[in-house]
């Protein structure tokens, strides 16, 4: 039975098919030593084996077995029953990783988004309780300014001349600061401030549109809106809070 290269295992009634190579992975495991029919617990039938374990956990210990990393989904809870089902197959290295189950865990992700309107101008600053969220969103965000002449708040495209790239500004790991529009310099010239957010190509330059594009690129990221208030009705500041459940990296033997 060892040299087969595709084997069937039906566990609690799910089947499951993968090489043997695969099940080989830790050589001391139950499941290695399935293969040579040297394990009573698992029945060889009709050239499948089966075992009366649960088949849901089953699918995580092969999704271990192939990657050799544990990636858990972020509503899992079962890590206890998890653990056990890796010890019963002998595979104590992935038992050892679960053990560490805060490191497991999802964690809540807080980010909030200050917006102000000021005549022609619109300023943004972002909070994140997670500084490599703000780091990656702030990859994402391009700011564009440059010259424009007779240009003004609802300009719709940039002018011809080049815009230029400036960096955002970073006050700490956890937040950003950015603003867009147009600012008064001299005669009929303008500064304008443009803002691209990834994988949306447009330049923006009406805060209005940059708000809503900034949100609905933070909703498909699989952040949840949970609130959304105005902070200073003097100033015209809105706050909009965010929330979602991020999973950690997969921990890798």
């Amino acid at each position: 039975m060892s040299n087969r290269e595709v084997v069937v295992l039906s566990v609690g009634g799910v089947r499951f098919v993968t090489q043997a190579s695969t099940l080989q992975q830790f050589p001391e495991s139950r499941l290695a030593r399935m293969l040579n029919n040297d394990d009573w617990e698992f029945k060889l039938v009709n050239g499948e084996f089966f075992v009366d374990r649960d088949g849901t956990l089953f699918s995580y210990i092969m999704d271990f077995l192939r990657t050799l990393q544990v990636s858990l989904p972020t509503d899992f809870s079962d890590y206890q029953r998890l653990q056990r089902e890796a010890e019963f197959y002998g595979l104590y290295p992935l038992a050892d990783l679960l053990s560490q189950e805060h490191l497991l865990k999802p964690r809540l992700e807080i980010l909030e988004v200050r917006f102000s309107l000021q005549e022609m101008q619109a300023f943004f600053r972002i909070f994140g309780s997670c500084s490599t969220t703000v780091e990656t969103l702030a990859e994402q965000i391009t700011v564009f300014t440059g010259q424009q002449s007779g240009q003004s708040w609802n300009s719709p495209f940039p002018s011809q001349k080049p815009l230029v790239p400036v960096p955002l500004e970073r006050p700490s790991h956890h937040d950003m600061v950015f603003r867009c529009g147009t600012d008064y310099s001299a005669g009929d010239q303008f500064v304008a401030r443009y803002v691209s957010i990834k994988p949306d190509n447009r330049k923006l330059i009406n805060g209005t549109n940059v708000l809503g594009l900034l949100l609905d690129t933070l909703l498909k990221d699989g952040f949840h809106l949970i609130s959304a208030r105005t902070i200073s009705s003097e100033e015209k500041v809105e706050c909009y809070s965010f929330e979602r459940m991020k999973r950690p990296a997969g921990l890798t033997i």
